[in-house]
C-alpha cells in the first residue's frame, strides 16, 4: 500500500548539555558586543547614500549591512528615538550613526542608546571607498572578502590623557566603545585584519586650506586600513607561487628558468614569465616575526613578514559642535561656537529641569485623571449590574407570586367542584 501524507518532520530538539552550556555562554558574550546602526534621515545626495554603505562596511560585522531606513519618522530626533526604541531590547543596539544633509553643511551624529549622550559632528571632508581604490596599485575590495568577519583594531590618537577637556575625553570614550574591546590574551593573530585610526588634530592657529577655507582649530580624521601581510626572506618568484599566483611558464622550458631568470642558454628569461620587482615587497614596510599563522599564503609562525597598511576608505573629517546629553535631547553640556557664562548654562539647566518637572507633574495629572474615570466607569459598571440583578429578582418573585395565585385558583376551583 502505498504511503500517504507528507513526509515526516523532525521533532526531536535534544542538545548535549556541553554544548547547550557553550551555547549559552557564547550568547552571554554576543550580547556584551557593542551594535551600532548607520542611517541617513531626509534628502541627501547620491555620494552620501555611498557613504552610508562604506560606513556599514567600516562598522562591520556588527551591524545592520542591508539596513532600510523607516520613513515615517520624518524629524532626526523622532528617528533616533525610534530606532533606540524598537532595536535597543530586541537586537542589543548600542550606537546610532546618523547622517543627515542640508543647504550648509553634511551632519553626522553618534548616540548612545537608550539615554545617551549625543555627539553632534559637521563633516568636513570625505571620501568614498571607491576614490580611495582608485588611486591604489593593488586595493582590497572589502565588499568581496573576508575582512569584515572580524571586527577592526579601534585606535586613538593625540586626545591626549587625564588632564585633555571633558568633550575631547568623550569623544576617545565614544569612539572606543562603538566597537568590541580587544583581549590580548585571547585575540587570534589571524582575526586582526584591519585597523580604525582617529586621528585627533589640534591647531593653536586658525590656517587656511587648499580651499582658501578657514580651517576649524579640532578635528577628528577618520582612516579604514586593511592589513597586507606578505613573507619576505625567500625568493620573490618563490613567493608568487607560494601565494597561488601562478606566472605564465608557456615560453619556458624549465621551472628553474623562471626562478633564475635566465634559460638553459645563459639567456634571460622572456618578460612573459612573469619576472617582479625585488622590492616589492621588502621596502613595504618593516618586518616581523609572526607569534602566530596570519592569513595569506606563506604568513606561517615563527617566520618573518612585510606588514603593510592598505587604506580601504571611506576617509572623513570632522567637527564636534555639541554635545547632548540624551538621545538628541536634554541640556547641552558642550557647544563649539556657543559659549555661555556659568549663570547662562545654571539658567538652561534650571529651565530644563522646570521643564522636566512639569512634564512629571502633568503625566501624574493624566495618569491619576485615567485611574478616577476607570475607577467612575466601574462603579457605573456595578450600580448597572446590581440594578440587573434587582429586575432579575423582581422579576422571578412576580413569577413565583403568580404561580403560587394560580395553584391556589386550581385547588379552589376542584374544591368547588367537589
Amino acid at each position: 500500500m502505498p504511503r500517504r501524507g507528507n513526509k515526516r518532520k523532525k521533532t526531536r530538539t535534544h542538545v548535549v548539555e556541553n554544548e547547550a552550556a557553550a551555547s549559552a555562554l557564547a550568547t552571554n558574550e554576543e550580547t556584551k558586543v557593542p551594535r551600532s546602526l548607520v542611517v541617513r534621515r531626509g534628502k541627501v545626495e547620491s555620494e552620501v547614500l555611498e557613504l552610508v554603505q562604506d560606513m556599514r562596511y567600516m562598522m562591520m560585522p556588527y551591524t545592520a549591512l542591508n539596513f532600510q531606513e523607516d520613513s515615517k519618522s520624518s524629524k532626526l530626533n523622532k528617528a533616533l528615538a525610534h530606532y533606540s526604541k524598537e532595536l535597543t531590547g530586541t537586537l542589543g543596539l548600542t550606537h546610532i550613526l546618523a547622517l543627515s544633509q542640508n543647504k550648509e553643511k553634511l551632519g553626522l551624529r553618534i548616540a548612545r542608546t537608550p539615554a545617551g549622550p549625543t555627539l553632534s559632528f559637521k563633516v568636513q571632508q570625505f571620501s568614498l571607498s571607491k576614490h580611495v581604490r582608485k588611486v591604489q596599485r593593488r586595493p582590497f575590495d572589502i565588499s568581496s572578502s573576508t575582512l569584515t568577519s572580524h571586527a577592526p583594531i579601534v585606535v586613538t590618537n593625540n586626545f591626549g590623557d587625564a588632564t585633555a577637556p571633558p568633550h575631547v575625553k568623550l569623544m576617545r570614550i565614544t569612539f572606543q566603545n562603538m566597537f568590541p574591546a580587544l583581549n590580548v590574551a585571547t585575540v587570534r593573530l589571524r582575526d586582526c585584519r584591519r585597523v580604525i585610526l582617529f586621528n585627533f588634530i589640534k591647531r593653536d592657529e586658525e590656517g587656511t586650506n587648499v580651499n582658501g577655507q578657514a580651517e576649524e582649530d579640532e578635528e577628528v580624521e577618520i582612516r579604514h586600513y586593511a592589513i597586507r601581510a606578505t613573507p619576505v626572506g625567500i625568493n620573490k618568484k618563490v613567493r608568487r607561487i607560494i601565494q597561488t599566483k601562478i606566472p605564465n611558464l608557456s615560453k619556458l622550458e624549465d621551472i628553474g628558468d623562471y626562478i633564475t631568470g635566465t634559460t638553459a642558454s645563459g639567456a634571460p628569461a622572456p618578460a612573459a614569465s612573469g619576472a617582479m620587482s625585488d622590492s616589492e615587497a621588502e621596502d613595504e614596510t618593516s618586518h616581523v616575526v609572526l607569534p602566530q599563522k596570519y592569513a595569506g599564503k606563506g604568513n606561517l609562525k615563527a617566520h618573518k613578514s612585510a606588514l603593510k597598511l592598505v587604506e580601504l576608505g571611506p576617509r572623513l573629517r570632522v567637527k564636534l559642535t555639541k554635545v547632548e546629553r540624551g538621545l538628541a535631547a536634554g541640556d547641552v553640556m558642550y557647544h563649539a561656537y556657543v559659549k555661555k557664562t556659568p549663570e547662562e548654562v545654571r539658567a538652561v539647566r534650571d529651565k530644563f529641569e522646570q521643564e522636566a518637572l512639569l512634564k512629571k507633574r502633568r503625566r501624574e495629572e493624566q495618569e491619576s485623571n485615567v485611574r478616577r474615570k476607570k475607577a467612575e466607569a466601574e462603579e457605573k459598571r456595578e450600580k448597572k449590574r446590581l440594578k440587573q440583578e434587582e429586575r432579575e429578582k423582581r422579576a422571578m418573585s412576580e413569577l413565583r407570586g403568580e404561580a403560587a395565585s394560580e395553584d391556589e385558583s386550581d385547588q379552589d376551583s376542584e374544591d368547588s367542584d367537589e
